[in-house]
């Protein structure tokens, strides 16, 4: 088994605290705030658990250490700590630092002081769930770049009982089907050859441009005659 990956996580509001708990069934997580009260509440729940001022770099050099992987500043509604933050882990050498920030200007400047990772909560989970509420087929996305995404949806109407061959996603909107997840029988297809049907309890992970994903989603039956 490998080396577990060792996270420092500071800043235990609602988003910070639920990260922890999540990272720490798989990694070793040691997490800090100077709320003494907020430290309690989460320290049976992760590695390692510590109230400090993560402002003061003596503080915060004393609990985090060369052997850290991965370091994500959560206090960003106090712009002044997690800015203070971020400077004092580059001067810890930390690998890669996450930091949530609350505005644009404030993401401009902890990259500029050397986040590698701005985290925009809200803002995410709000352009997910929107991406959801358009696209009534979708159960699942993952962006890869400005134009390109992996998703889960369920299969059109007009697509079912036709084979990927009759289909023929390529030629149509420029889209391939990666996998299929078949609920009867529960398995799933990886790389599904031409002569696979179709069911109606499949679900089809499909890769392709964002704008190709969009012409299939709103596609009425290009098989109508």
């Amino acid at each position: 088994m490998g080396k577990r990956q060792r996270i420092c996580i500071i800043g235990l509001g609602q988003f910070g605290h639920h990260l922890a708990v999540e990272l720490a069934g798989e990694c070793d997580v040691l997490v800090i705030d100077k709320d003494q009260a907020v430290i309690n509440a989460i320290g049976d729940q992760v590695q390692r658990a510590y109230c400090l001022d993560s402002r003061d770099f003596a503080s915060l050099s004393s609990v985090i250490g060369p052997d850290f992987d991965e370091a994500v500043v959560s206090m960003s509604e106090n712009m002044e700590a997690s800015i203070l933050t971020v400077l004092h882990l580059k001067r810890l050498k930390l690998p890669h630092i996450h930091a949530k920030a609350t505005t644009r200007d404030h993401a401009d400047i902890l990259k500029a002081i050397g986040a590698d990772s701005i985290i925009f909560p809200e803002r995410e989970t709000a352009a997910r769930l929107a991406t959801h509420l358009i696209n009534r087929n979708l159960l699942d996305f993952i962006p890869l770049s400005e134009n390109y995404m992996v998703m889960q949806i369920t299969p059109p109407e007009w697509a079912i009982g036709k084979t990927l061959l009759q289909l023929n996603l390529r030629k149509l909107f420029d889209i391939f089907i990666i996998a299929v997840k078949e609920h009867v029988p529960e398995r799933t297809a990886f790389l599904p050859g031409p002569e696979f049907v179709i069911k109606d309890s499949d679900a089809l992970l499909v890769i392709g441009k964002r704008d190709s994903l969009e012409a299939l989603e709103q596609a009425k039956d290009p098989f109508a005659k």
